[in-house]
């Protein structure tokens, strides 16, 4: 499955268990009523009690929460979905459109490369097998044209073997960027779907006296952990505008005719190890936008394990990357 239908199987996963809300709110309204009966008998024993007449609006406060307990996958989760669902839309279409230029400008640079190193002589032949068979016919059968036709198979196996290397390691870095995406969508599913389910019971605590914020922490939780998919989007799209941007830098360097190319995709390996950590990075944004508590000693954790993978990530990926540009130089 590719990475984009399993993010679709996440979003199905979420809306098919939307429907578990309504079984919750049957026990939410027996805590809710209970809560409603302490809170409205609490606030007409303080108005008796101060000689006061009785404030009648303060008491509507837990029918209106009764009433989204009692609608609550249509008026609570259905307003604010219906809200923020067009802030992915709009972030999700932003990174499609950066992606198609991407890989066009991709494609666009990779016909540039083999035509400058066409052009050089001495790696002609590496990337061309019609010039390595001519250049092999040019060559005899004396012992110095034996040893030029062996150290043309040697170097054509090197470099096809240094770009094997090279290839499997960037695909291993494009695994491990897409995971670190599932990884942050799947944890954001997650907490939707408890938000969701237990969002009936949360609404009906706040109604007791006391544990009121619990709805104000509540919406702010929802809302912040919804919103981690727009700042992934926006995260992904900006890494994307870079790797545009350093492309149409090097295919301007490959209209010369004196510039060789560098195949060793240092800059690109060093831009996907920014974006695995940098992903881990987007439960602290979201809580920049919204103010929420909760899951912040988790998500502490979380950032903390990946700047460590992150470090030894880089370690590693350095010390391949000097081996690669060390054979490379030999």
């Amino acid at each position: 499955m590719e990475q984009s239908n399993l993010h679709e199987v996440l979003q199905n996963l979420y809306y098919e268990m939307l429907p578990l809300s309504s079984d919750m709110a049957s026990i939410a309204k027996g805590v809710a009523g209970l809560g409603a009966l302490f809170y409205i008998a609490l606030q007409v024993w303080q108005a008796l009690a101060r000689a006061e007449p009785i404030d009648v609006y303060p008491m509507l406060r837990p029918f209106a929460i009764g009433l989204c307990i009692m609608f609550f996958p249509s008026i609570v989760l259905g307003t604010i979905n219906a809200v923020l669902s067009p802030v992915v839309k709009g972030t999700h279409q932003i990174l499609e459109h950066q992606v198609v230029d991407l890989k066009a400008l991709q494609e666009q640079k990779d016909v540039l490369e083999k035509q400058a190193m066409l052009r050089n002589p001495e790696t002609a032949y590496l990337v061309s097998d019609e010039i390595f068979d001519k250049k092999l016919d040019e060559l005899g059968w004396s012992a110095t044209d034996l040893a030029s036709i062996s150290g043309m198979y040697i170097e054509k196996g090197l470099y096809e073997l240094q770009k094997s290397i090279r290839d499997g390691f960037r695909e291993f870095l494009e695994m491990l960027f897409q995971a670190a995406a599932l990884v942050i969508d799947t944890i954001r599913t997650f907490f939707l779907i408890v938000l969701s389910i237990l969002g009936p019971l949360a609404f009906a605590i706040s109604i007791w006296s006391g544990f009121e914020s619990t709805l104000s922490q509540w919406f702010t939780r929802y809302i912040s952990v919804y919103l981690w998919l727009p700042v992934a989007d926006l995260f992904s799209t900006m890494l994307a505008k870079i790797q545009s941007l350093i492309i149409e830098r090097d295919m301007l360097l490959l209209t010369d005719p004196d510039f060789i190319p560098d195949t060793s995709s240092t800059v690109y390996v060093i831009f996907m190890i920014i974006g695995i950590v940098g992903y881990f990075t987007i439960p602290t944004v979201t809580g920049w936008i919204i103010q929420a508590a909760g899951a912040g000693n988790f998500m502490r954790n979380i950032n903390q394990t990946v700047m460590k993978a992150g470090n030894v990530a880089t370690a590693g990926s350095g010390a391949t990357v000097g081996n690669m540009a060390g054979q490379l130089i030999k």
